[in-house]
């Protein structure tokens, strides 16, 4: 895995052909069921497919492209341990090595098609992955190698939502855009709700204080304390992601700003 510089970014001889993105660097957090198969479980590969083609354009964008992804194709600690006999610390490590096993399917995934791929883990494997250090991140983005982070935090009882708002932080992303199986955030579940509202726009505060379904509020929090906005989009609607990127109004975005119409 040395860092050499023949699968770093490629420069084209016409750049202004290339649409100018809206963000330097992004983290993008995908869920265990964004990359599983038919049934709703393992690893899919017409998911990880269509991930690589909504990475595609975004990469050729120039865009640097961190991912962090979940493991709940595979095994969900929580649940895991309430079923078994097994601690659910043991059974949360378990759920991150869930995630370098999606990890490791999306980078060749990604690498047969063309996108210089790296994956770094928060649990050392040292035979299948890097581990993970802010610096090495940081610098494989600056080469134009997309950086996969495996394993969450490394600890137990910290979902994987929290640890990508702690690497959008940690490697200064310009956003952290999570992919769903929905295109935003309501006010309800809308496959259950057919009066739910979609909201465009919202306030960090808005989404705490009404314990709005988007990610773990430990993770919204962060993310206010750092100024990293989070945007929620539609992981199967081609492409959403580089639609968002371009700088196109997509899904819901949660910010400082929020939502005008609600007075925060």
């Amino acid at each position: 895995m040395a860092e050499d510089s023949k699968d770093s970014l490629p420069h084209s001889s016409n750049s202004t052909e290339r649409p100018r993105p809206e963000f330097h660097r992004v983290l993008l957090k995908i869920s265990g069921e964004g990359l599983a198969g038919p049934e709703g479980f393992g690893i899919g590969g017409a998911a990880l497919a269509h991930v690589a083609d909504e990475l595609r354009p975004v990469h050729a964008m120039g865009v640097q492209i961190g991912i962090v992804v979940g493991g709940g194709n595979i095994l969900r600690g929580e649940k895991f341990a309430r079923e078994t006999h097994i601690t659910e610390a043991t059974a949360h490590y378990m759920g991150m090595l869930a995630t370098v096993m999606n990890a490791l399917a999306l980078q060749e995934t990604l690498e047969a098609e063309g996108m210089p791929t790296r994956v770094l883990s928060s649990i050392h494997i040292a035979s299948v992955c890097e581990p993970y250090i802010r610096r090495r991140a940081i610098r494989h983005l600056e080469k134009g190698r997309i950086v996969v982070l495996a394993a969450g935090t490394g600890r137990p009882y910290v979902t994987t939502d929290t640890a990508a708002a702690l690497s959008a932080v940690e490697i200064q992303a310009d956003a952290l855009i999570k992919a769903t199986q929905v295109d935003g955030v309501y006010s309800a579940d809308p496959k259950l709700d057919p009066n739910a509202r979609f909201y465009e726009r919202l306030s960090y505060d808005r989404v705490i204080n009404e314990r709005l379904k988007v990610m773990d509020l430990s993770a919204v929090d962060l993310c206010q304390r750092n100024g990293v906005r989070i945007h929620v989009l539609d992981l199967h609607k081609r492409g959403n992601l580089a639609k968002l990127v371009s700088g196109e109004v997509v899904g819901t975005t949660i910010s400082r700003q929020g939502d005008p119409g609600a007075g925060i």
